[in-house]
């Protein structure tokens, strides 16, 4: 590996391994991307030593190569590796773009007339300068066209469209999202499972992994500073807490979904009692529950 093009080739099919554990690796928790997975980094580091030592050894046989060529044979070749550099197909095509005259005989590009002993010169435009005017002839045939002859709609209508578009898709979106007056305990658990990422995420520092309450309150008590019910933990998760002492307002940073989820979430941590909580603040609340005098009668009714 002695040359650019070496290394060149090693970083390529590096990155273009990376790229396929990318694509065919699903993502995870523990790694949300496929460089952050040992496997594949320990995989990604093999592969570099295979390809390093491959470059070594393609190095090694080009170098006995020349050394049992004649010197005549070198010539050739190096010759022949001139003309090959001097004919890539992008010096054929900056040739064709450009296509100046050479300037070493100045007769053939003079013209025949002067200025006061100022002679000018022929040289054409160069064709990649044609090209763009032209295609910017033909830009404005088609703009004019379509704009001003067929009544093609206007930047400000095109705007207008759009910006109507985007306010029905939020219309949508915002009826999509469950409405506090809905909210209802759901043991699913998959929205629990969402709520508990959400709480991992936003609440765990200041209310401790298992809900014991750190800087903020303990949740896993009946006791609540704002209420205890559903939407009473909604509202404070979406406006935030008591003024100036309380926790920050989240509507901001988490949709209604998130919030619900999380909501019940928190709900679910009520009683499991983790080790050394946070004192009780707040009142305590008191789940209603049913008599089942009243749930004796009902099912008589029924009947």
């Amino acid at each position: 590996m002695r040359n650019f093009a070496s290394y060149f080739r090693v970083l390529l099919f590096l990155t273009i391994a990376y790229v396929i554990c990318e694509i065919l690796i699903e993502d995870s928790e523990a790694y949300p991307i496929a460089l952050l997975n040992p496997y594949v980094l320990a995989g990604l580091g093999l592969f570099m030593l295979i390809l390093i030592a491959l470059e070594t050894v393609l190095g090694a046989i080009q170098g006995l190569a020349d050394q049992m060529i004649t010197v005549e044979q070198k010539a050739k070749l190096e010759e022949a590796k001139k003309e090959r550099a001097a004919n890539t197909w992008f010096k054929r095509v900056l040739r064709h773009l450009w296509k100046a005259k050479p300037l070493d005989d100045k007769s053939v590009l003079l013209e025949d007339h002067d200025y006061d002993g100022i002679r000018e010169l022929d040289n054409p435009l160069p064709p990649w300068w044609l090209y763009l005017f032209y295609g910017t002839l033909l830009f404005g045939a088609v703009y004019m066209v379509r704009f001003h002859v067929l009544d093609g709609p206007t930047q400000y209508e095109e705007f207008e469209s759009k910006m109507a578009l985007a306010q029905s898709e939020i219309k949508q979106y915002q009826a999509s999202l469950p409405q506090e007056k809905d909210l209802v305990i759901s043991e699913d658990e998959a929205m629990l499972a969402a709520g508990k990422k959400v709480f991992t995420m936003y609440c765990q520092v200041c209310h401790r992994p298992d809900g014991g309450g750190s800087i903020g309150p303990n949740l896993t008590d009946a006791y609540w500073i704002m209420g205890g019910t559903l939407n009473n933990v909604y509202d404070v998760i979406s406006n935030g807490g008591r003024p100036g002492k309380g926790m920050v307002a989240w509507k901001n940073s988490l949709n209604k979904t998130q919030i619900e989820e999380v909501s019940n979430y928190i709900m679910s941590l009520r009683g499991t009692n983790p080790p050394n909580p946070k004192a009780p603040q707040g009142e305590e609340f008191i789940i209603e529950t049913i008599p089942s005098t009243a749930i004796d009668s009902l099912a008589i009714d029924s009947i």
